[in-house]
């Protein structure tokens, strides 16, 4: 082979006595390597953005009692029936919400080296009342400090202070929805009654808001103890238990262990946004999608590009092979440029893509409806944009390998012919 160097400065040579054909050829991969940084950083960003709104509070594992038929009817359990009797319209049995030894169990939970915390609530249907105006809703009991430390709720707080959230007797955080619809704030009290009976005058002590408007509507949330005093039930009444584990890979199996090992219903958190799951893989499936797409796109104009550079440069590879260059080193020289092009472009691509994206970063995107977005979301996520120099490098490489393999059989003799 003839010194690389030679070849390289031929290649250099092409490419600059085509400077414009060079130039289209480099901004075609620096523009398909800047959309797909600018794209994947943007989607990706706004995936992430969704899944922490709809996932950052949820647990992730639910513990609870399910109300659902038995699995076995006492029809079933007659010695004489043997399944021939039909029964239809079947009811549920009442069961009890509360957690059978709940406190024990909360315990045990806590105990465990995989599990972050494991905190109670109590949930319950109510009614809120406000002069005229009477709105159902949902009250949950919670332990505010774990909430804060472990299920980022001070997150979507959006009025008032919850340092005092304790310190008030009968204090209460209400529904952005709600506190609009009745016009209240924090500072001023409202009603609810429960399905057990009696009035109970709350002070409203902050606003909730969580960007979902059906949530925001029925949502309120107070102290455990105040739930617990409001239903009349004593302090072991807990109708759920949410668990925080140290690796939420392990949910699904820690659950069916909780459901096995103390029989009540415990669904993890990717059972429980199955269908929030399939959307954010369809989401991701057509980012990448498209942004291969671009890709591909730019591969194909640097392959036409370096078609007709080898049609105008026949003459010099007939000198160039009459010269004592072999089909090898003309194929590398072919190849070096397309080399080059995905390197130059490829890091140009990089740069158009931080560009943009920093761009859309510092963009402002106010909504009232997500309180603590400020900008537009994007992920800057460095495994991109080794991705794309990487993809930039490859594509043009293979595009140019064509190409260069048609210059590397060329017949210098039929060029000099004039064939």
């Amino acid at each position: 082979m003839i010194h690389s160097r030679l070849v390289l400065s031929i290649a250099k040579t092409h490419l600059l006595s085509k400077l414009k054909q060079t130039v289209t050829a480099t901004l075609g991969v620096a523009f398909g390597i800047g959309a797909y940084i600018t794209l994947v950083c943007f989607m990706t960003g706004l995936n992430t953005m969704l899944d922490d709104l709809i996932l950052n509070q949820t647990p992730d594992i639910q513990i609870y009692n399910e109300i659902k038929p038995s699995e076995q009817q006492p029809v079933e359990k007659d010695p004489t029936y043997y399944g021939l009797n039909q029964i239809r319209s079947i009811r549920p049995k009442l069961s009890r919400k509360q957690i059978y030894n709940a406190l024990p169990l909360l315990k045990n939970l806590n105990r465990d080296p995989d599990v972050v915390v494991a905190t109670p609530q109590v949930r319950s249907p109510l009614f809120y009342i406000s002069g005229d105006i009477q709105m159902a809703g949902t009250l949950t009991g919670f332990r505010v400090d774990d909430q804060l430390n472990h299920f980022n709720f001070g997150d979507y707080v959006v009025d008032g202070n919850l340092q005092s959230f304790d310190k008030i007797n009968n204090g209460i955080i209400l529904g952005y929805g709600i506190a609009e619809k009745m016009a209240l704030r924090p500072g001023d009290r409202i009603q609810i009654t429960t399905s057990s009976g009696g009035i109970h005058a709350m002070k409203i002590v902050a606003l909730y808001r969580s960007g979902i408007a059906e949530l925001d509507d029925v949502v309120s949330f107070v102290s455990l103890n105040t739930a617990q005093q409001v239903l009349g039930e004593a302090n072991n009444y807990i109708t759920d238990i949410q668990v925080r584990l140290k690796n939420i890979d392990q949910a699904y199996a820690y659950a069916q262990s909780i459901e096995a090992r103390y029989e009540v219903t415990a669904v993890d958190i990717n059972t429980a946004n199955a269908q929030y799951e399939t959307g954010t893989t369809i989401r991701n499936l057509i980012t990448y999608s498209v942004s291969i797409t671009l890709l591909i796109v730019a591969g194909f104009g640097i392959y036409n590009i370096l078609n007709m550079l080898i049609y105008e440069k026949m003459n010099d590879i007939a000198i160039l092979r009459a010269t004592g260059f072999s089909g090898k080193d003309v194929q590398f020289i072919f190849l070096s440029q397309a080399l080059i092009i995905g390197i130059v472009g490829g890091l140009l691509g990089l740069m158009i893509g931080l560009g943009l994206s920093v761009l859309i970063d510092n963009t402002p995107f106010n909504t009232s409806a997500l309180p603590t977005v400020e900008t537009y979301p994007v992920n800057h996520n460095p495994v991109f944009y080794a991705i794309g120099i990487v993809f930039a490098i490859g594509s043009t490489c293979v595009a140019g390998y064509l190409p260069s393999l048609r210059a590397r059989r060329i017949d210098p003799v039929e060029i000099i012919r004039g064939r």
